[in-house]
């Protein structure tokens, strides 16, 4: 109850014709800086940050939160519409936001997203509500070990619950995990895979992979197929918002199942992109109508979008009890905090409750604002499908390689995306999955330098990974979803050898 009372002090703190006005303007800021390929919201909040250094601190988090939350509901504009993530944690959205716009259900493809989104934001804020005064002693007990822990079970959930060829699946991540490796060595300093080149010293960008990766992986698939550009045959009606919104509560399941997966990945370091990764697996391994998924299902975008949106939203509770950022966007504001004179930890919520209830108290109404401006340009995002492929692919390049350049400003990061681009266009040509890929380079560092940092506390000893429940626990499963496609075959085998030929029969038919 001492919460629902500080919550309701943060409403007071918030609720004023300045902090709204900021809240407006730092949502469609946020959408801008979503749509764009190559900004997002770390680099978007990170260039704003300046602006708010005279600001009072109140002010200044609402505004920087306020374009977070857009930039999260901005990012899947570009995934549905144009199979260009605006955020790395959309990536999952393209694989069935994608084919749905192309088969004319781009109104309802968008506004499932944002519904869902919102959702996720929502149940993510409730919880920072409820377990804000209980988070710290929970998140203590996170050491090097649990990170690694959570970071291993990201990747052994894409192994087992993806659907795609397990060998595949692995060839991606090693391909990732080997592309995290290039640059500095943040645990020894030394150069890794550099080959000489002074520009690979700061590693592979992501964002420039990702662009290359399906941006102009797309692009070269859509020109071998002939120029076409489906999505120009779509048709936008306006009730297609309130038929979609209809068809939400049906995918209770998932948006329970997605959130739970979200506030997970948000208060633990696994961050939005996993998150959505992992439930967009997950969803798709057990649902009843996993061949539709990468065709156009919808709960292929609800599922990833629910999650992203609350392990967004959740990933600010670490942060600001612990000072422990659960993401890239929570760690530039973690920097703002030190710059306005705050010190996140418990300490915060004693010395600062007006900053910190009306921080949480700003998402409620920011997530509102946010999904309430997105609707309303349902219609326009949409009618973008009518522009001729021939119009709009040579636009999509141009912003593709302007994305890639304004990362570093580096010139070779134009190359690089081209090199993407090609190795995008290969995967899709030989059916190899790229999401894994994408997981391996968002997670492969942080993997790394936790585990070399367990090693350095066992003295090169592996069993630190079962040395407490929870990291024992957290390893276990990972290994079962590691382990499950060899035990899902060997069943079959079991139940083949069972029933006999005729069974193995109608198993080859099935």
């Amino acid at each position: 109850m001492d919460n629902i009372a500080l919550l309701l002090h943060g409403f007071a703190v918030v609720l004023t014709a300045q902090h709204l006005m900021l809240m407006v303007a730092g949502v469609m800021l946020g959408i801008l800086v979503g749509v764009l390929p190559g900004l997002g919201a770390p680099n978007g909040v990170s260039l704003l940050l300046p602006l708010t250094f005279a600001m009072d601190p109140v002010a200044a988090i609402i505004l920087l939160t306020s374009m977070y939350w857009g930039a999260l509901f901005g990012g899947s504009t570009t995934s549905i519409l144009f199979n260009i993530p605006g955020e790395p944690s959309s990536v999952a959205t393209t694989f069935d936001g994608y084919p749905m716009a192309k088969s004319g259900q781009a109104t309802q493809a968008l506004t499932l997203a944002f519904l869902s989104a919102a959702t996720g934001a929502l149940i993510g804020v409730i919880l920072i509500t409820l377990l804000s005064s209980y988070v710290a002693r929970f998140a203590l007990r996170f050491g090097s070990p649990e990170y690694f822990a959570v970071y291993f079970l990201a990747f052994a959930s894409f192994v087992g619950l993806s659907g795609a060829s397990p060998f595949k699946t692995i060839v991606s991540l090693g391909l990732g995990l080997a592309f995290a490796t290039v640059g500095m060595d943040t645990i020894s300093g030394a150069l890794r895979l550099t080959y000489g080149f002074n520009v690979l010293v700061g590693g592979v960008s992501f964002l420039v992979a990702v662009i290359g990766l399906f941006g102009i992986g797309e692009l070269l698939v859509t020109m071998e197929e002939g120029l076409r550009f489906d999505g120009v045959k779509a048709r936008i009606r306006p009730r297609a918002v309130l038929e979609a919104a209809r068809t939400l509560p049906r995918y209770w399941l998932a948006l329970a199942r997605s959130s739970a997966i979200g506030c997970w990945m948000g208060i633990t370091p696994g961050g939005p992109t996993a998150a959505s990764f992992m439930s967009y697996g997950i969803a798709r391994r057990f649902s009843s109508r996993r061949d539709r998924f990468g065709k156009g299902e919808p709960e292929g975008i609800v599922s990833p979008e629910t999650a992203d949106h609350a392990a967004g939203t959740s990933a600010m509770l670490p942060m600001l009890a612990l000072g422990v950022p659960g993401s890239a966007t929570s760690a530039v504001l973690l920097g703002g905090l030190m710059i306005w004179g705050l010190n996140p930890g418990p300490t915060l919520f004693t010395e600062r409750p007006d900053f910190v209830w009306g921080l949480i108290a700003s998402m409620y109404l920011g997530n509102i604002v946010a999904v309430t401006l997105v609707l309303c340009t349902v219609p326009m995002f949409a009618a973008i499908l009518r522009v001729p492929f021939a119009i709009i692919g040579p636009l999509i390049v141009v912003v593709c390689f302007i994305g890639a350049y304004t990362v570093a400003n580096a010139t070779f990061d134009l190359w690089l995306a081209a090199a993407f681009g090609v190795a995008g266009w290969l995967f899709k040509k030989t059916d190899y999955p790229i999401a894994p890929l994408v997981l391996a380079m968002v997670l492969g560092d942080k993997a790394e330098d936790a585990f070399r940092q367990s090693m350095i506390m066992s003295r090169g000893t592996i069993s630190i990974f079962w040395a407490n429940p929870l990291v024992a626990t957290l390893c276990a499963i990972a290994l079962t979803l590691l382990a499950w496609p060899l035990l899902g075959a060997g069943w079959q085998r079991v139940r083949t050898a069972r029933r006999g030929p005729a069974a193995s029969a109608d198993l080859l038919e099935e």
